[in-house]
């Protein structure tokens, strides 16, 4: 048996959680560089504005509407999530965080009403931290995240749904035909692994909700489709194929780009982006116990902005794999160095670490081990220090002083303070 625990509108709760004034008001998160909304209360998606949709048509079509819009504050928004995920691993004896306000709880041996222990955790949730969630239940991944999609539309949208599955759904306390009734009411869209292309050719087929898809055979599925839409039907079945996860496996690659807030033309601003593009991902690539051979550097000016256009990468290759910032950060800017050309606008830039080997993997000049392991101290030294006074305590030189504006720095005007990641925006609480 699964759980799946999701924060409503997340960001959102975010702000609010530190805000109680905007409860009740449309609000939205902006993206970086506060182009587009990622993030909307209830009131915002009642008005009709999408996800993704720019900023300049909210304001141009609600005018009037009390739209609230702040800039996203991720430092906030990563805090609360390991506050949230914290608390959510008590639901079951294993967790799998799979996004920043989503996991999966094993309720493997758990006795009693499940129901009632989901609701239980929902309410330490919202009183502790102060964020919503909605809780499903299911015997399979795919039928908790259906369940999950179930509570949420059913306390979001009354009539979806009946009301007694509102915040908690348990498909697996269900008779079959209320379970039946719930799959027939649910868009095949909805489902856990079906795409928009899959969805098509689906409809196409004259299959328009979740038990249309229940119903079909598992072997003809993979004959037409693939082996990823059968094991999406078993599991609607209630058969088991896709496996709790206690780590998520390593990445292949790791990437960190940005927009820029204003166009730089400039090469010391541009080696700074990529300086601390390499650091960033440097400790990523850390944190999985990995190291990195090649690396791929990138520029590119805005394709909407008028003036000469320009875009190029070069792929460098390290003198032998490694994670440590310093050598991370020197071939980033050997690539930025060859790119740049002077007199170009350029709105964005980045770095991909390529040909990952795991951390014991040992490749490369043997002499040069002793440099290696006392450069491995250092990292783990420059981690401890910024993951316990906060990102950028400690950084290159080439990426800049943190104190001074930086040129390439997104655009973020509207951002919250750091409510619970910086002494100096602690709120205040006067009796």
């Amino acid at each position: 048996m699964y759980a799946l625990v999701d924060g409503n509108n997340f960001y959102s709760s975010c702000e609010i959680v530190f805000r109680p004034s905007l409860l009740g008001v449309p609000l939205i998160v902006a993206s970086n560089n506060d182009g587009c909304a990622i993030s909307r209360s209830d009131e915002a998606k009642s008005l009709g504005i999408k996800m993704g949709q720019p900023l300049f048509e909210v304001r141009r079509q609600f005018p009037d509407a009390g739209v609230v819009i702040v800039s996203a504050n991720f430092a906030l928004y990563g805090d609360i999530s390991n506050r949230m995920m914290g608390i959510a691993a008590g639901l079951g004896p294993q967790q799998e965080i799979y996004s920043i306000d989503e996991c999966f709880s094993s309720l493997a041996g758990m006795s009693g009403d499940l129901s009632q222990r989901a609701r239980r955790m929902r309410e330490r949730i919202l009183q502790w931290i102060g964020i919503p969630t909605g809780i499903g239940i299911g015997p399979t991944k795919t039928l908790a995240k259906l369940a999950n999609h179930v509570a949420k539309s059913a306390a979001r949208k009354p009539g979806s749904y009946p009301g007694e599955f509102a915040h908690v759904c348990n498909l697996a306390a269900l008779p079959s035909s209320d379970f039946e009734a719930l799959l027939d009411a649910t868009d095949l869209g909805e489902i856990w692994g079906i795409g928009p292309r899959i969805g098509a050719q689906l409809r196409g087929e004259g299959l328009n909700t979740a038990l249309d898809v229940v119903r079909m055979d598992p072997a003809m599925v993979r004959r037409r489709w693939s082996v990823v839409l059968e094991r999406t039907v078993r599991e609607l079945q209630g058969q088991p194929c896709i496996a709790l996860e206690d780590a998520p496996p390593p990445k292949r690659e790791i990437a960190c780009t940005r927009s820029f807030g204003h166009p730089v033309t400039a090469l010391e601003p541009m080696l700074q982006a990529v300086s601390e593009f390499a650091a960033l991902a440097g400790k990523k690539l850390r944190s999985q116990g990995s190291r990195a051979g090649q690396m791929l550097v990138f520029a590119h000016t805005s394709p909407f902005r008028p003036g000469r256009s320009y875009s190029k990468a070069v792929t460098l290759a390290l003198r032998r794999p490694s994670s440590s910032t310093l050598d991370l950060v020197a071939t980033a800017a050997r690539g930025m160095r060859t790119i740049y050309r002077p007199g170009v606008q350029f709105m964005k830039a980045g770095i991909m670490l390529l040909d990952l080997v795991p951390e014991g993997c040992q490749q490369g000049e043997l002499a040069l081990d002793s440099d290696a392991q006392a450069s491995g101290r250092l990292m783990s030294a420059v981690d401890a220090i910024n993951d316990r006074y906060g990102r950028g305590a400690i950084r290159v030189a080439s990426a800049g002083v943190q104190a001074r504006v930086r040129e390439w720095e997104m655009r973020q005007e509207m951002r919250t303070p750091d409510y619970t990641t910086r002494w100096k925006d602690l709120p205040v609480a006067r009796a």
